[in-house]
Parts: C-alpha cells; sequence; structure tokens
C-alpha cells in the first residue's frame, strides 16, 4: 500500500513556485506567439491607405491590379479594418477611364482592349462603388491628347498631376502599389 508523502511547509513552498514559473513561461510564450503572429500593420491614424499607379496600356496587367484591390478591400473588411484606395492614372492608364478609343493619340486603344475593355469597366466600377476605391486622372494627361472629360468613365476625380498626387500621397503614409 503507497502512502501519501507528508505535507511540509517546504514542499508547500516548492509547489508555488514550480506553478508560478510555469505559468511565467506560459504566458511569456502566448505573448511571444501573439507578437509573431501575421497581422495586417496599420498607418498611425488607425486605417490602412494604399495608392496604387496606372501607367500602362496592359489589359491582363490591369485586371491583375483590379484582382489585387479586391482580395486587399475583403482581407480589410473580413479584419473590420477601414481603409482608403486610390488608383491614380496617368500615360497609358488613360485607357482605362474613358470609352473613347484615343485615337491618333499615343495611348490608342487596340481590338484586344477594345473587347475586354466592359469586362474591365463593370469591376472597376464595382470596386468604386462598393467598396469605395476612390479614381484619379492626370490632368496632363488629359489635356496633352485633348481628351473631352465627358467621355470619362462616372467618378473619375482630376488631379493636377498624377505623378505629384502618388508623392503627395506617400508623404501623408500611402503605401505605393504598380503592378508588374
Amino acid at each position: 500500500m503507497r502512502v501519501a508523502p507528508k505535507c511540509t511547509e517546504k514542499g508547500v513552498i516548492i509547489m508555488f513556485a514550480t506553478t508560478f514559473l510555469n505559468t511565467i513561461k506560459l504566458f511569456l510564450v502566448l505573448v511571444f506567439l501573439f507578437a509573431a503572429s501575421p497581422r495586417i500593420t496599420l498607418a498611425d491614424d488607425d486605417f490602412a491607405k494604399v495608392v496604387y499607379h496606372a501607367d500602362f496600356s496592359d489589359s491582363k496587367r490591369f485586371s491583375a491590379m483590379l484582382q489585387n484591390i479586391f482580395n486587399m478591400t475583403t482581407t480589410y473588411e473580413n479584419e473590420m479594418m477601414e481603409y482608403d484606395i486610390r488608383i491614380v492614372f496617368l500615360s497609358k492608364g488613360i485607357r482605362f477611364v474613358t470609352r473613347d478609343n484615343l485615337k491618333g493619340t499615343p495611348f490608342e486603344a487596340n481590338k484586344k482592349f477594345v473587347e475586354q475593355r466592359e469586362d474591365l469597366f463593370k469591376r472597376l466600377k464595382s470596386l468604386q462603388e462598393m467598396r469605395g476605391i476612390k479614381l484619379e486622372l492626370c490632368a496632363i494627361t488629359q489635356e496633352l491628347i485633348g481628351l473631352d472629360k465627358s467621355t470619362l468613365i462616372p467618378g473619375v476625380t482630376m488631379v493636377t498631376s498624377g505623378v505629384v498626387q502618388i508623392a503627395s500621397l506617400q508623404s501623408q503614409g500611402f503605401a505605393y502599389l504598380k503592378v508588374e
């Protein structure tokens, strides 16, 4: 028959100290795991700020950018985070915010783009209306080719200079992204 060990004051102190140390170790492990876990980091003012630079004419690249923005906004919304995401269009990117074929300009729409344009416009409009994405167009580009502002898709805001706008947004804490 086994006999329970006699409980002494020294034994109680050792048992308490061991339990206390194990609790501290567990706490430190949990703190480390939380600190090391992947999280979306926020700007100082508690919301994500991102500017996308669209100065290219490739439809596939633009489609990939729209998918990236959709994925980003979905992640932010799932995390219940506020965000301000903007696309600044300049140079060849102007073709993504007008139905004009830009005939006779360096940015003229090719047949492949014309075939894909409506789908891209629908996706862009959805991001704009449902996710609050802001669309900004470089006035220098627009004026250079003499594009009538009435041919722009609804919701496009003119900015004096696309590159100046991007630099200004970056100085305000916006992350800069350009899809390659």
